[in-house]
Order: structure tokens, then sequence, then C-alpha cells
């Protein structure tokens, strides 16, 4: 019985660190891609911050989407990403919150991330707007913001925060709950949720009523059979690919196309 128990144990304790373990991807496609990215200097505050910066093919001048980062940086797999939607026909820049530092554990990612005050995000987010108006030629100066997990949350907050936003994207991000806050939002917000992911999805129901109360538009849309993530666990390269967050992740990205071709 003894050595049941430990078996069990053993599974378990694996299971939790396979859960919290982070594995990066998405150099393949960034290898591949014949878009022009580049990393730039952003001045914010008394720093500079690096940030990166992904072009479409496109004749004619494009929006511009801040890409907000999960817990673990600026990885190969957000920068595919950003890539994913300059295929889709926007300027992508996404700020390194945490200075290249990159994470494959849930524990160090979340130290490092949850230490960011903030009033850091938000001169990190400022310069990357101020940045992203006025010093990219090729942008027609609109402006919208998405963001993953904790950067999610930080999106929909952004949206109180910015009022040249044009729309803001939060995927999987705690919801909004300030109504002060919440009567300073300028933009339309939409929101993209996993079924299995009621840690956060409880968040929705009170946002929806403060939005609703304060004249604004929120419309949260939650994908049945994914988790937490499934933007890149749902990733078919991902090696810990996930089924039910692929089907969300093809979803969500068809409704995301038809979003970014209104903000065109």
């Amino acid at each position: 019985m003894k050595h049941i128990v430990f078996a069990l144990a053993f599974v378990f304790i694996a299971q939790s660190l396979f859960a919290q373990e982070y594995k990066d991807f998405g150099k393949d496609r960034l290898n591949s891609s014949s878009r022009h990215a580049e990393w730039v200097d952003l001045k914010a505050g008394d720093q500079t911050i690096k940030a990166f910066v992904v072009y479409p093919e496109r004749k004619e001048k494009t929006p511009v989407v801040i890409v907000i980062q999960e817990i673990f940086g600026v990885t190969d797999w957000l920068r595919s990403l950003c890539d994913e939607l300059a295929e889709n026909g926007v300027i992508a820049i996404a700020p390194d919150f945490l200075k290249g530092q990159k994470f494959e554990d849930g524990d160090g990612a979340s130290k490092a991330t949850s230490a960011l005050k903030p009033d850091e995000i938000k001169t990190v987010l400022d310069a990357t707007s101020d940045y992203a108006l006025t010093k990219i030629p090729a942008a027609n100066g609109k402006l919208a913001v998405c963001g993953f997990c904790r950067g999610g949350g930080w999106t929909f907050n952004y949206a109180s925060e910015n009022s040249k936003l044009r729309a803001a994207y939060s995927f999987y991000g705690t919801a909004l709950d300030d109504p002060a806050k919440i009567g300073k939002i300028a933009c339309p917000v939409y929101g993209f949720y996993g079924e299995n992911d009621e840690r956060v999805n409880a968040t929705i129901p009170k946002a929806e009523e403060l939005m609703k109360g304060a004249g604004k538009k929120y419309e949260p849309v939650i994908y049945k059979g994914a988790g937490h993530g499934f933007m890149r666990s749902g990733e078919k390269s991902n090696p810990n690919f996930r089924e039910g967050d692929g089907k969300a992740r093809d979803e969500a990205w068809a409704r995301w196309k038809t979003l970014l071709k209104e903000l065109r």
C-alpha cells in the first residue's frame, strides 16, 4: 500500500511540475517568414526598453497593435504571434517588460511579472503607444492593444488609461472591476476566454454589468472545451499541443481576423 501511495504522490507531483513547465517554440515560423521584423529601443521614463516589431507586406499604411506578453516574457511564441498578426495586415509591436528575461517555469515567471508595479506597466505601454503613433512612418494612426494571460488583464486595464486606443483584445485575462476605471474606457473591449478557466471567467459577469451600466462595449466570448492559455497550447507546432485548445484557437483567430479588418 505504501508503494501505491508513493507512486500516486509521485505522479501528482510530476503532473504539477509539468503543468507549470513552459517549453518555448515559434522560431520555425519566424525563420521562414518573409515579413520584416526588428528590435527597436523605446524611451520609457528614465529607462530604455526593447520592443519587437513586425510589419505586414502591404502597399498602404496600416494600424498598429500593441502585443502584451504572458508571464513568460517576450518568448519566441509571442514573437511568432506578432508575425501572425502582421500576416493579417497590421503592424505588431511587443514591448519587453522583463528586459530580456524569459522563463520556462511558472513560478519564476509569475514572480518576475508580479514584481512589476502598475505605474511601471503604464510607463512601458505609454512609451509603446507613443512610438507606434509617432515613430512608425508605415502606421496609419490607428492603435489597438492585445494581451494574453496576465497581459490580458493589463489589456483591459490599459483600455481605461489610453483614450487613443481603437480596440482592446483581452485573451483569458481577468476582467476589470473598478467602476471609475471602466468609466474612462473609450474603445470596445473584446474578450477571448476558455470554458475550463473559471478562475478568470468568474470575473466576466461583474465586468459585463459595469460596462453595460457605463454604456461601454464589452463582448466576451467563451470557447468550449478550451483551457487557460489556449492561444499558445492550441498552436499545432507547440510540443504540448492540446486538441480542444486547437479548435478554440482556430475559432478565436477567425473572430479576431474579422475584428482586425474592422480596425483597418
